[in-house]
């Protein structure tokens, strides 16, 4: 029951303090009123909204508890995350808090009736396009179950999610990503990199795009990684490079692993001037802009800038090198995390004799 306490102001006039209290739900709120009959009207109302929630079998919260919603906790998430949340995953997570009516609900009523309605709201967003695309925006959602009960005591039900998600792959509402082959012809590459090429002769400031994207076919680098090697993590001699904070599925902050360099990697890098700190001073967006643009002006459908990753890994096996090998350049640990990127046509080096080698391989003039 709650609990009606009087107390006297300094000019002599009375308070009212209700308090109620919920020891095994850890249920602790009160108010404090002017008189004593809305004390007791609010005590009566909170008594009935705890006992209405018991019934139903959910926790009791107080009203401050109740007021938060899902919103409150994306953007606690996003402010106070210590670790890199990823470019990605933070839009992702912008974009609910902005654009879908579920992040203006409260987070105590959110069941997983209203998650499995949101993952099907999804597919009505232009250019979202598959099962695996919503399936992202609710696992990149779900990260935000994990913590905000525990540490910030907003109540998200993890279980919700879970239930959710279960019931979504079922339906097929979200998927997996599916597994890319696309690998770009050598006529593709060839008109792509003379159109950088050309790029850089007209307007200079654009950057040697030619030469990064050779460089990822060849060392099988992902784009923000090249942007981040380091002169200093170079090793010519060793033909290595330490990548700081390679991706991976648990922690990639701090992950920074030594790789191998195939030939021509070494001899594109030792190509570029020495004008900042990092060997390729570009940014990931720009160089997937370029990239991008590049493939749209020659109607180059399907295909992406990682696909090079793809082509890198899969001309490796091409060439007989075996799986450890392969490994020790792509940054892989196991061979079914690799199998994603192997797609062979063909033996022997795709690339031997291509004309652009020595294009990318020579010091700017």
């Amino acid at each position: 029951m709650a609990t009606i306490v009087e107390r006297k102001k300094k000019d002599g006039s009375a308070s009212y303090l209700a308090q109620i209290i919920r020891r095994g739900h850890g249920l602790k709120e009160s108010r404090t009123f002017s008189t004593r009959k809305a004390a007791e009207a609010w005590a009566k109302m909170r008594e009935k909204e705890i006992a209405s929630d018991l019934s139903e079998g959910r926790s009791p919260l107080s009203q401050k508890a109740q007021a938060v919603t899902l919103g409150d906790a994306i953007d606690k998430y996003i402010l106070e995350s210590k670790k890199e949340i990823g470019k990605t995953k933070e839009q992702c997570l912008r974009t609910i808090r902005k654009e879908y009516r579920i992040a203006d609900k409260r987070c105590d009523q959110i069941t997983s009736k209203d998650l499995v309605a949101f993952a099907q709201e999804l597919h009505n967003r232009p250019g979202l396009g598959s099962a695996s695309t919503a399936g992202n925006y609710l696992s990149h959602l779900s990260a935000v179950f994990k913590v905000a009960r525990v540490a910030w005591g907003m109540p998200l039900d993890k279980r919700a999610m879970e239930d959710a998600m279960e019931a979504c792959k079922s339906l097929g509402t979200i998927a997996k990503s599916g597994k890319r082959d696309r690998r770009p012809t050598l006529a593709e590459l060839d008109a792509i990199m003379q159109h950088l090429a050309d790029k850089l002769a007209y307007r200079p400031k654009s950057g040697p795009m030619h030469r990064v994207t050779a460089f990822a076919i060849f060392s099988t680098r992902r784009q923000d990684e090249i942007c981040r090697i380091t002169w200093a993590d170079y090793e010519p001699d060793a033909k290595r490079v330490m990548v700081r904070d390679m991706k991976h599925p648990g922690d990639r902050v701090g992950n920074d692993v030594w790789v191998k360099l195939p030939d021509p990697a070494c001899a594109i890098i030792d190509a570029m001037p020495k004008v900042s700190d990092r060997i390729f001073p570009y940014t990931a967006d720009a160089v997937s802009a370029a990239f991008t643009r590049a493939c749209k002006a020659l109607d180059i459908r399907d295909l992406h800038f990682h696909d090079l990753r793809h082509e890198g890994a899969s001309r490796l096996f091409e060439m007989g090198w075996n799986i450890p090998h392969v490994m020790e350049v792509t940054g892989h640990r196991t061979w079914n995390s690799l199998q994603r990127y192997t797609h062979l046509r063909e033996t022997g080096d795709k690339f031997e004799g291509w004309t652009w080698v020595d294009a990318v391989t020579t010091p700017a003039t």
